[in-house]
């Protein structure tokens, strides 16, 4: 979509969402802000690993480092059908709202973060500190080659890097009414409870794991795990898929394969989670083996500089206070917690992410361009 007449932020929105960058696709995303960010006096280093395109782009000199994060790839559009129009052919509609795969996750976040840095670079030339980008697109696939790995590689050559905003749509209906500041861990798991095949006719020839891990199943379920805190809810625990049997009805299965999920606060830890589900289940004499699979730790950015710059520049520019929150799923912002940097998730409403006829009201893009503006200005203008 090529329209003079929109403004720079949204002009960019529309150039990024008109390419089909399915994860792990990037389909030049990343060129076209790479090219833009080198024109503002950037050092871009592109990182592709395995088949995942990254970058990380850096300017400035010594001192605290604000690095804006984000990802090119957008999830599947689903039935194509089902759109109103093209999901990859940007489109603002009758009503104020920008129509397209990535207009909320997180391809308008992308555009005004570029627009914000070249405006605050080209006003403050000689800036304090550095500003980085650190881009990927493998946030909505896997996350093993994208900012995960890009972050142990900044860790390896001690890169600093204080600051974080993550362009997460973490509004919830205006436009910087809540900001992500922590994230709950994700621990998954895949239990797998032995018993012994038989025939449903001679039960006393045969062990249903089914019904030998019923009980502890359900002492899972009920565990209290823990209280959480004043910024995390109580840990949860779901089961999310059972499976036993051959298909046969008239056949005791010989394994019960239940797959679980832990969003644990920072009230708990993964091998403490790990060791009570272990004493639960052998508590009931199960034969069991659990294959678990750390997706991330909680993390959480207290009160301090990045956030009350934030909290200010949303104020300033929207005139509403902000509502700090850490409920949701899991962000790239979990990785780069890792390094001791303060991690602020902001971006545009979220209320159709994911969902077929992705959209958000266009004008909100140039109002987080600003918040993008002035919170540099806080933090980085001499």
């Amino acid at each position: 979509m090529s329209n003079p007449a929109l403004s720079p932020t949204l002009q960019l929105a529309c150039e990024l969402i008109d390419r089909p960058s399915v994860t792990p696709l990037d389909e030049g995303c990343q060129a076209l802000m790479c090219r833009r960010l080198a024109d503002a006096g950037f050092q871009i280093e592109p990182m592709r690993i395995e088949e995942v395109d990254n970058f990380w782009a850096l300017r400035g000199g010594e001192g605290p480092v604000l690095c804006f994060a984000g990802h090119t790839d957008v999830v599947p559009t689903g039935p194509l059908e089902k759109w109103q129009h093209n999901p990859f052919a940007a489109r603002i509609d009758e009503t104020g709202m920008l129509c397209g795969r990535g207009a909320a996750d997180m391809k308008g976040s992308l555009a005004s973060m570029i627009i914000a840095v070249e405006r605050f670079v080209a006003e403050h030339p000689h800036h304090r500190g550095a500003i980085a980008f650190l881009i990927t697109s493998d946030e909505e696939g896997p996350a093993q080659h994208g900012t995960k790995a890009v972050v142990e590689r900044l860790r390896e050559r001690g890169q600093r890097l204080d600051w974080c905003i993550v362009g997460e749509p973490s509004s919830t209906t205006l436009l910087g009414d809540v900001v992500k500041n922590g994230r709950r861990g994700s621990l998954g798991g895949v239990l797998t409870v032995r018993g012994k095949q038989g025939h449903v006719a001679y039960p006393h020839l045969a062990r249903n794991p089914i019904h030998l891990a019923a009980a502890a199943l359900a002492e899972l379920a009920a565990e209290h795990w823990d209280d959480g805190n004043a910024f995390f809810p109580p840990t949860s625990f779901q089961i999310s898929n059972i499976h036993g049997g051959t298909g046969a009805t008239n056949v005791i299965p010989g394994e019960l394969e239940v797959v679980f999920n832990f969003r644990f606060s920072t009230e708990s830890s993964e091998d403490g989670l790990k060791q009570r589900v272990a004493a639960i289940l052998d508590r009931h004499g199960l034969d069991w083996s659990v294959d678990w699979a750390l997706s991330g730790l909680p993390f959480l950015t207290q009160p301090g500089e990045l956030l009350d710059a934030v909290a200010q520049s949303i104020r300033t520019v929207t005139g509403r206070d902000t509502t700090p929150s850490t409920s949701g799923g899991t962000s790239d912002g979990r990785f780069i917690a890792t390094l001791g940097t303060q991690v602020v998730e902001l971006g545009p409403v979220n209320a159709t992410i994911h969902q077929i006829d992705e959209r958000i009201l266009a004008s909100d893009l140039d109002l987080l361009t600003e918040v993008y503006y002035q919170t540099l200005v806080r933090l980085l203008a001499c």
